[in-house]
């Protein structure tokens, strides 16, 4: 893993929180889109080198509507940048971590992504992300 890739947040609207955000860091969402296979709108903001990013459920079915269900607004992921996430994969999973996803799948702002259950990760709730090569 070379560095947290983002934060994600879980929110119960994208409009209301990008205005809070906008506030708190001075500048727009450089990126919003939406991500049909899991359910959810994100935008993404830059705070200095680091990226943030806000997710609103759009369906009740979505891991988000779970998420704030159960917990509410906050914390949803710890995002990691990996060079070859199938080898991540494997890596962690002989290490004992559970994957949810054996198979990386597409993600928000060009990303391939998998993630590791909370059960494994003292409960935080892991997603590796690899650039898509263009």
């Amino acid at each position: 893993m070379k560095k947290i890739e983002h934060i994600g947040i879980a929110v119960k609207s994208i409009a209301t929180s990008n205005e809070i955000f906008e506030k708190l860091f001075g500048t727009p969402a450089y990126k919003t889109e939406e991500v049909e296979s899991e359910g959810v709108k994100t935008s993404f903001f830059m705070c200095g080198p680091n990226k943030i990013e806000l997710l609103e459920a759009t369906n009740e079915n979505s891991p988000i509507a779970k998420f704030l269900e159960k917990k509410g607004e906050g914390i949803h992921h710890i995002a990691f940048d990996v060079d070859d996430i199938e080898a991540e994969i494997e890596r962690l999973k002989n290490e004992g971590f559970i994957v949810l996803n054996e198979t990386p799948k597409k993600g928000a702002d060009n990303k391939l992504v998998a993630f590791l259950h909370p059960k494994s990760t003292n409960g935080v709730l892991i997603e590796l992300c690899q650039e898509i090569a263009n």
